[in-house]
């Protein structure tokens, strides 16, 4: 398929992920970029909701998203942000933080997972996984309904939560859903749409590697909390919707995923959106897709609530 108009747009202003020269970059450098969001208006109306409300869970701050007055148990859906675990933060994905909980009536716990290089693997799945099996164990602090939580994660956020969802398994708590939005999901980075993306479509395969370096820090590559893809056993996972980009170098491996998850009985939906990029989703000012895919995820995820 062709790029889509409106993600050739988007590279002409935004021609890759970082855009700076990876080998020098520096720690307080990193914290700097930390701080910038050259997209901010384009990630969406920051709906009002009547609580937002921000707190600690084991060292880890979250911010809670409630769609509705008062303390009636909602679903709660646990949303992990992307940035190849080194950037991005609770403020920067609120207006989709607040997006979600509106569009799919729970509450929407997200997370400010540990970020790397100073924190790296398993830093951020240990976070990650701790913040779920609270809203499991504690879900009258959260307004939620134990018997209805998901799971939902973009890029590295989606590998947080495909990690935290076999992890749920293995600890007996049953996830309702996990929704993968072009996530992480085996850090080999040798399948073919690596080699068809590799440069000039946003995220470049070279920047990709810089944040598998800065996280995992030699970490074993097959240990299936770094690449989940290498669990060996998928069955009894939670029921899934997996979405890909095209034009990402992360294609084939969300593709990959779903496909595994499928082979071991899992029920997933997955959906691959033509012509467009990694981290469409979060901008819906500048792809009108990221509206449909919006919808698609809601839907989704009123079914496996219902």
């Amino acid at each position: 398929m062709a790029l889509h108009p409106q993600a050739a747009a988007y590279l002409k202003l935004f021609p890759a992920d970082l855009n700076v020269d990876l080998a020098a970059l520096t720690l307080p450098e990193i914290i700097r970029m930390r701080g910038l969001d050259g997209v901010a208006e384009q990630r969406g109306r920051a709906a009002a909701l009547p609580e937002v409300r921000d707190h600690v869970v084991d060292g880890v701050r979250v911010r809670v998203y409630r769609p509705e007055p008062g303390d009636r148990p909602l679903p709660v859906v646990v949303y992990f942000h992307g940035g190849g675990w080194v950037f991005g933060s609770v403020d920067r994905n609120d207006a989709l933080g607040r997006d979600l909980a509106f569009r799919c009536g729970a509450v929407v716990v997200s997370v400010d997972y540990r970020l790397a290089p100073e924190h790296p693997f398993p830093a951020a799945a240990d976070d990650a996984f701790s913040v779920v099996r609270d809203v499991f164990a504690r879900p009258e602090h959260y307004t939620g309904d134990a018997g209805r939580v998901a799971v939902i994660g973009d890029s590295a956020g989606g590998n947080l939560a495909a990690v935290a969802a076999w992890r749920a398994r293995d600890a007996g708590l049953a996830l309702a859903h996990q929704v993968l939005l072009y996530p992480i999901t085996d850090v080999a980075m040798d399948t073919p749409s690596y080699r068809s993306y590799a440069s000039g479509f946003g995220l470049d395969a070279v920047e990709m590697a810089w944040f598998v370096e800065q996280y995992a820090r030699g970490a074993d590559p097959l240990d299936p909390r770094l690449s989940p893809l290498r669990l060996a056993d998928k069955s009894g996972l939670a029921p899934a919707t997996v979405i890909t980009a095209e034009c990402d170098p992360l294609r084939d491996e969300g593709a990959a995923y779903a496909r595994e998850l499928s082979g071991a009985g899992v029920s997933v939906e997955y959906r691959c959106y033509d012509g467009l990029l990694h981290g469409f989703f979060g901008v819906p000012g500048f792809f009108d897709d990221a509206e449909d895919a919006r919808e698609y995820v809601a839907a989704r995820l009123k079914e496996a609530f219902a």
